[in-house]
């Protein structure tokens, strides 16, 4: 695997399967650090899209973000300059939202079964940043966007 650091963040349902990651990409070797949002029941997915962001964006890492069903979570990430959040439901999009659509984040819900949860991840990290021409023009016009041009 690829020597990236992940940044996780679940609210409290995607803490279910906070557990479960951080021991997979420990023992796949992979730097972990988990936000620093306290989890309660009453906690609100938008502080953990933000608290893993800024952190991606500081840290030049990968983010993780675990909801209910990873819809919330996308939208509050990429509510953040800099930041591509994909909702993600198997590898394929893991795939395509790093390769093509230069991903720096993903989220999903605690729908996804765990095994598929870690061939995700996998994927995530494993798949490089666009190169194709096609790709990067599009990610271009998205960053024109974000700049209000």
């Amino acid at each position: 695997m690829i020597k990236i650091k992940i940044i996780l963040g679940c609210d409290h349902q995607g803490i279910r399967y906070k557990d479960d990651v951080i021991k997979y990409l420990k023992n796949n070797e992979i730097a972990v650090e988990y936000s620093n949002i306290s989890n309660n029941e009453e906690d609100d997915y938008p502080d953990f899209a933000i608290d893993v962001c800024k952190k991606v964006l500081e840290e030049n890492a990968l983010g993780i973000l675990i909801c209910g069903s990873g819809i919330g979570m996308s939208i509050a990430a990429n509510k953040i300059k800099g930041i591509r959040c994909a909702r993600v439901v198997d590898e394929n999009d893991a795939f395509s939202a790093k390769n093509h659509n230069g991903a720096n984040v993903i989220a999903f819900g605690i729908n996804v079964e765990l095994e598929e949860v870690y061939k995700i991840i996998d994927t995530f990290i494993g798949t490089k940043s666009p190169s194709e021409a096609r790709h990067l023009r599009r990610i271009e016009k998205i960053n024109k966007l974000e700049e209000g041009k």
